[in-house]
């Protein structure tokens, strides 16, 4: 017990380094744990003998990570998506193991190994994927949803190579019979599952938040995850499935949100431990010697299922960008591979060196997978030959512009850029606008609005849409990043233009302004604008008076607005909570440093810090005078940074 505590204690304290390592040099986090699992496994420090010991806790996370994507997707969208699933799903599925059984049986000249290495090369990683799908918001994207497809056909696909294996090592010739058997039961335990999370789980759910209980519901979102895993694993199939069938039935309820919430804790917890244990089985010494051949290997899988997976898409009729996105997504192979390699190898169809090999592949394919989802986008345009956009918009200018001068363009066309919009068009001003989602475009322009496709950060699209001529230009999607990626070339080709931007709230807002916004407007600040001026509007203030004030707001760079008042819900991520202002009321104790000094002789800037009100026996004064002498008892009122704050505290009460 002291041996095994001692060991997970040792494996968390890497792990949390690691972490904080690779967050630190911009790198996924999966590769942290995939490297905290080497360094704690048999071949490196050997603190974790055999990795089968935390199999169940990883395969949790698996769960866990599958139960929260199936709340993602509700019933008719999988009904919508059964061509990608069935067609897409099958054909990746099929063709991988038939040319990777022809390649393998030419190697070994032995038909059951060969089936092992096809099935375990077929397989792609869903917890890898979808972890990177999700952080990287590609999810909803139809790249994203198509990945999600073939994973979900993968894990059904799983079910018959599981039962295959140990019957061709047993040499037992009732296959087809127990296959279709196994199948039965899980079309049976399938159609169960869905039956009870159309009719039982919401009445549970919605008695469970009567109770109004935290805990309560934690334990009820687990427990269905777990019972719904638990199920399908007993009647053969994978436990991810089970859960991410509840999770879908989930999904259509009005808890979605909070049992998502709920999960996420565990979830990523228990997926870390799953990637250390993928870590842990890579043996090193076998790996080194044998690296240029699982490199070889890695690149003909690689190739293989992006080129197979393409040409089905496109033949489907999808996109070449989305075809080609979701292969290159796909390319690794996956966790299901490990358990059908270890599998064979305990039935004695695959010698050591080759399951080593095996492994070697799995884990340095799943490594670079994070970094390749990461840089999609750039590899897909590598591949892809897209029309050259410019030639579109320079011919929609020429034919749809009515000869009329555009006076303001709007980069991004989606919610807000739409209303502004319409707003323009009600007054008559011209405009014209880019987006790069294709599908947004052609639905907008199909409703006669004046929008072209391309990306707003390319100098080319912004010169071919005019940019350099207009006056008035808005950045409308809340994304400041990328907004200051487009601000950088939209000075260079307009340095006299006023440039709005729409930022999410005020983190990024001296960046923004720096960078060569005019003007940004946060949506949390306005907001909060617009509900204070109704407050004010239905408590009696006078229409101008307000009017005044918000104009004052907005004129003042929302200079009152930026400090606030931390809760225990405020997110205090580190890279978050560095560029946010808090605001933080001390009260000066008796024998503090700072009592009978006045409020011009200490340096509140280079302690970067504001003192923005000062209260006395119950009275504040919001700008007091610079020779008042601070007393014990006064409540300071200072703005800044957290760091910076927490050392004026340390400042103020010891010297």
């Amino acid at each position: 017990m002291n041996g095994t505590f001692s060991s997970l204690l040792l494996l968390l304290a890497v792990a949390v380094i690691l972490v904080w390592l690779f967050r630190r040099i911009k790198l996924p986090a999966i590769l942290a744990y995939l490297v905290a699992g080497i360094i704690a496994g048999p071949d490196v420090m050997g603190w974790i003998a055999d990795p089968d010991d935390y199999h169940l806790v990883a395969e949790l996370g698996i769960v866990l990570l599958l139960f929260s994507l199936g709340l993602e997707f509700s019933l008719p969208k999988m009904i919508a998506m059964r061509r990608w699933v069935f067609g897409l799903g099958a054909a990746q599925v099929l063709g991988s193991l038939l040319v990777f059984l022809l390649i393998a049986f030419i190697w070994l000249d032995e038909w059951a190994a060969s089936l092992a290495i096809a099935g375990a090369l077929a397989l792609s990683s869903t917890a890898v994927v979808i972890k990177q799908l999700k952080e990287s918001a590609q999810t909803s994207t139809r790249r994203g949803q198509m990945s999600v497809a073939i994973l979900l056909f993968q894990d059904i696909a799983v079910v018959p190579l599981l039962i295959i294996i140990p019957l061709l090592a047993s040499d037992d010739g009732n296959i087809g019979t127990t296959l279709l058997f196994a199948l039965a039961k899980g079309a049976a335990v399938i159609a169960v599952l869905m039956t009870i999370g159309k009719w039982v789980l919401p009445y549970l759910f919605k008695e469970i938040a009567k109770q109004r209980t935290d805990e309560l519901f934690v334990l009820a979102t687990l427990l269905v995850a777990l019972v719904a895993g638990g199920m399908t694993h007993i009647f053969g199939l994978s436990m991810a499935l089970g859960a991410f069938l509840a999770g879908m039935m989930l999904g259509e309820s009005q808890y979605k949100h909070q049992l998502e919430a709920d999960i996420r804790p565990f979830r990523d917890i228990l997926m870390g431990l799953f990637f250390t244990t993928i870590g842990m089985q890579l043996q090193l010494y076998g790996f080194v010697q044998n690296f240029h051949w699982i490199l070889l290997a890695l690149v003909i899988m690689a190739v293989i299922k992006i080129a197979l997976i393409s040409s089905v898409a496109r033949f489907m009729g999808e996109r070449d960008e989305d075809a080609w996105g979701s292969g290159i997504s796909l390319f690794q192979m996956g966790e299901f591979g490990f358990v059908i390699v270890a599998l064979a190898s305990t039935h004695g169809l695959l010698s050591k060196e080759i399951v080593t090999s095996m492994i070697g592949i799995g884990v340095l394919s799943m490594a670079m997978t994070p970094i390749i989802i990461h840089r999609l986008k750039p590899l897909v345009n590598l591949v892809v030959r897209h029309p050259d956009p410019l030639v579109d918009i320079e011919k929609q200018r020429t034919t749809g512009s009515e000869g009329l001068e555009n006076q303001v363009l709007i980069c991004g066309f989606g919610r807000v850029g739409q209303t502004m919009s319409r707003f323009l068009d009600a007054e008559g001003i011209t405009h014209i606008a880019v987006d790069n989602d294709p599908m947004r475009v052609q639905e907008a322009v199909a409703g006669g609005a004046r929008v072209y496709f391309g990306d707003s950060a390319r100098k080319d699209i912004l010169r071919a849409v005019g940019a350099e001529t207009v006056d008035l230009i808005i950045i409308s999607f809340a994304d400041d990043l990328r907004a200051l990626d487009v601000l950088k070339e939209l000075r260079q080709l307009n340095p006299d233009a006023y440039i709005i931007v729409r930022s999410k709230d005020d983190m990024r807002l001296t960046q923004l302004q720096e960078a060569g916004a005019s003007q940004v407007v946060p949506d949390t600040l306005e907001a909060s604008l617009m509900l204070i001026s109704h407050v004010l509007n239905r408590s009696g203030i006078p229409i101008r008076r307000i009017l005044a004030r918000l104009d004052k707001e907005r004129r003042n760079h929302y200079g009152e607005m930026h400090g606030f008042f931390q809760g225990s819900e405020t997110d205090m991520d580190p890279e978050l909570s560095d560029k946010l202002e808090f605001l933080k009321a001390l009260t000066l104790p008796e024998g503090a440093w700072a009592i009978g000094k006045r409020i011009d002789e200490l340096d509140w800037d280079k302690h970067q810090v504001q003192l923005k009100a000062l209260r006395r026996d119950d009275e504040e004064f919001p700008e007091p005078d610079s020779d008042t002498e601070l007393q014990s008892q006064d409540v300071v009122l200072l703005m800044g940074k957290p760091r910076y704050v927490e050392a004026a505290e340390h400042w103020l009460l010891e010297g």
